[in-house]
């Protein structure tokens, strides 16, 4: 598809009469059309005043010339269509050149018209609620049931919520914030969008894409394990509440809260252990990461399965993943929900309640706890991903994208307090059963916490098959939401940067990026597949992301300009972003973000998983695999400058000045005429 730039310039002589014939006319022309029905390929509109038209009006004195090239007037008005920029009455002047609000006969008039664009039209959500419920459903997901409460109470329970909500607020919002302010302005994923800001980054578009299918590589599997569980759970008796099974050892001990007789060692292990490690995992067959043994196929069964579903809901768009999203993102919701209460009537679960809130302020001393607080609020939300990006750029140009962020980063934080009663009243009333302490019962983070601690507290409870159902579809529908989201930015980047080739065969190539990441993912599957899991998860994404989004910061605000950046939020909202937010964007994200990095790099991870102790060459590979998508950015800027033409300053100049944005709106040229 070719865009094609139509201007025209006239001088109109007509009398009033003639001017409505010549309306009249046009709008035959048009299909019948009237003033107020939008028209994705250009129309040709002729503004009398204020009283036919109605809209704002236009003075030649009042033009405001914004950041994408084009001057426009006071921004549209909410319910003018996205694309589309208002239409602008001029005014009408009689012969004595005053302004009135309607024009006279044989007076001025305005022909406006507008530049037009053969490009299809871009998609956009069904509705808004589609729009919020994809972002909270991606924000939301599984490391808000299992990091949040563990990162909560091991760093001084209630008195971590203080770092916490610090860390929202002047870091982890204002980036979320500005990433759906950039993808709805520019109407781009994180490829394309880089040539409207600072062309050089481009690069960080792609290292985004690569740091998204590494994710899809392990993140995944989890969902996988969970719809083992799930078909696992269709039985009278749960297979992971008993001893007798035959993966089961001689360390398995039995125990329900009705074996008083029983006793718990610190070499016991419980059925629900047994059944994660030697059954759905059988990480007892693999060594380590040197050799990872065979591929489970009834792990790569279900896997294919979770797949199928992200195929079929995603491959046309966000029509359907909009709808898809009305089940995957509430669901989990109403079984929280249920467990919430459920919980809360177990026995001894004020225990836990008081181990999750009770605040160690002493501990807010140590800068262990302000970079866990950062790391999560980053990695709850979720910038840098390029999903904020797409979301947010099939939204009208007017929508409000400010309510949005405040709106859904909210639901994220209060879910991962929600959570937190959630599991810490199960980890009560497991407490209260084998009379330990809850810090004792509460020592596995991560996976382990659902697959084992919560598992074995369902199957102890009442009609623990239907808690263990819903329990492991909440866990899938969390994940699913996540990887809709992660696949989209990846599929909307691409569309965006290779329109002619990808946009009419978008189905094949959703199918080809599936396979793609499944085949990436048998790794995963294999009996040492947990360990991939893990080394995914600590290196490939969390610093190379951070540093992507550092360099995004960067790029925006201090190259493209917090000034220019600020034009484009009050073109498209109405109003021009406070002090509070340019501050946050100029110094306070990049310093944020920047203690990450650095504090990852002083005190880098030690990998344990069960008893297996990553080696040293695991961690030279792990950070291999994160600078694999890094080096996208620096491999692009290079390449950019030996690309470009003239001398290196002219090519510098050039690589960090932006190209107009011409596909999210349309110009206009207005004429007096006589």
């Amino acid at each position: 598809m070719e865009t094609k730039d139509m201007m025209m310039t006239s001088m109109l002589t007509m009398d009033k009469g003639e001017n409505e014939g010549e309306r009249d006319k046009e709008r035959e022309d048009m299909g019948g059309e009237d003033d107020g029905t939008q028209r994705e390929n250009g129309r040709l509109m002729l503004a009398d005043g204020l009283a036919d038209r109605g809209p704002k009006s236009m003075t030649s004195g009042s033009g405001q010339q914004v950041s994408n090239g084009f001057t426009t007037s006071t921004p549209q008005s909410p319910r003018e269509s996205p694309g589309t920029a208002a239409c602008a009455a001029g005014t009408a002047s009689g012969p004595g050149g005053g302004t009135g609000s309607s024009a006279p006969l044989g007076g001025l008039r305005t022909l406006m018209v507008q530049q037009t664009s053969l490009d299809r039209p871009r998609e956009t959500w069904s509705k808004k609620m589609d729009f919020l419920l994809s972002v909270i459903g991606y924000a939301v997901d599984l490391g808000n049931v299992w990091r949040f409460p563990y990162i909560c109470y091991q760093n001084g329970g209630g008195a971590f919520l203080l770092p916490y909500l610090l860390m929202a607020v002047f870091g982890g919002v204002p980036l979320f914030y500005m990433e759906l302010a950039l993808g709805q302005f520019h109407r781009s994923g994180c490829i394309s969008i880089w040539k409207h800001i600072c062309p050089i980054f481009k690069g960080i578009g792609f290292a985004i894409c690569i740091i998204a299918l590494y994710v899809a590589f392990y993140y995944n599997t989890i969902m996988a394990w969970a719809l083992y569980y799930l078909l696992s759970s269709f039985r009278p008796t749960l297979p992971w509440s008993t001893c007798t099974n035959p993966w089961n050892t001689a360390n398995c001990n039995r125990y329900m809260s009705s074996d008083h007789n029983v006793s718990w060692s610190n070499t016991s292990t419980s059925p629900a252990e047994e059944f994660y490690t030697r059954q759905v995992l059988q990480v007892h067959l693999s060594p380590g990461l040197h050799e990872l043994g065979s591929i489970s196929w009834q792990l790569a069964l279900c896997l294919l399965f979770i797949f199928t579903i992200v195929y079929f809901s995603i491959w046309k768009g966000v029509k359907t993943s909009g709808k898809v999203v009305w089940v995957t993102a509430t669901f989990p919701y109403l079984v929280l929900l249920i467990l919430l209460i459920r919980g809360a009537t177990l026995p001894g679960a004020w225990r836990g309640v008081v181990f999750y809130l009770k605040p160690d302020w002493e501990k807010l001393l140590s800068t262990t706890v302000w970079i866990d607080a950062a790391a999560q609020i980053f990695f709850s939300l979720g910038p840098g991903f390029g999903v904020l990006l797409a979301f947010a750029s099939y939204n009208p140009f007017h929508n409000n994208c400010y309510k949005d962020a405040l709106v859904t980063s909210s639901v994220n934080c209060l879910t991962s307090f929600l959570s937190g009663f959630v599991i810490f009243t199960v980890l009560g009333y497991m407490a209260e059963m084998r009379q330990q302490n809850v810090d004792a019962v509460a020592k596995d983070a991560g996976p382990s916490l659902l697959f084992i601690i919560y598992a074995e507290a369902i199957a102890n409870m009442p009609a623990a098959t239907f808690f263990a159902i819903i329990f492991f579809l909440m866990i899938i529908m969390l994940g699913l939401d996540s990887t809709f989201a992660g696949l989209e930015g990846v599929i909307t980047a691409m569309l965006d940067e290779f329109p002619h080739l990808l946009v009419k065969r978008r189905e094949w190539f959703v199918f080809g990026l599936v396979c793609v990441c499944y085949l990436g993912a048998l790794s995963t599957l294999t009996y040492g597949g947990a360990y991939v899991v893990k080394l995914f998860e600590e290196y490939a994404t969390g610093p190379a992301v951070i540093t992507v989004v550092l360099l995004e910061v960067i790029a925006v605000s201090w190259f493209y300009g917090t000034n220019r950046f600020c034009n484009d939020v009050q073109v498209m909202l109405g109003f021009y972003p406070g002090c509070f937010w340019r501050v946050c964007w100029v110094a306070i994200c990049p310093c944020f973000l920047l203690f990450i990095i650095i504090s990852f790099l002083a005190f880098p991870p030690e990998v344990r998983l069960f008893e297996y102790q990553y080696p040293p060459w695991t961690t030279v590979l792990g950070y291999c695999i994160g600078v694999s998508s890094f080096i996208c950015v620096p491999a692009y800027m290079v390449y950019h400058l030996l690309n470009a033409k003239g001398t290196f300053k002219q090519r510098l100049l050039k690589s960090i000045t932006p190209v107009p944005s011409g596909d999210s709106h349309r110009d206009f040229i207005v004429t007096n005429a006589v």
